[in-house]
């Protein structure tokens, strides 16, 4: 009776820990996917002034 038990609990502690890696994983790509156009403008920012103090 523990043997039919045993895998079915190894692959229930599978499941869980790849769904929880699924939901993480999804948080931090669009949290990333979110902030990622504000950090872009700011680092274009950066080079443009950058680049015109360069040249006064």
């Amino acid at each position: 009776i523990s043997t039919a038990k045993q895998p079915a609990d190894i692959g229930y502690k599978i499941f869980t820990s790849m769904m929880l890696f699924a939901v993480h994983g999804d948080y931090f790509c669009s949290a990333q996917a979110y902030h990622y156009p504000r950090w872009h403008r700011s680092q274009c920012q950066a080079a443009e002034e950058q680049k015109t103090s360069g040249v006064l």
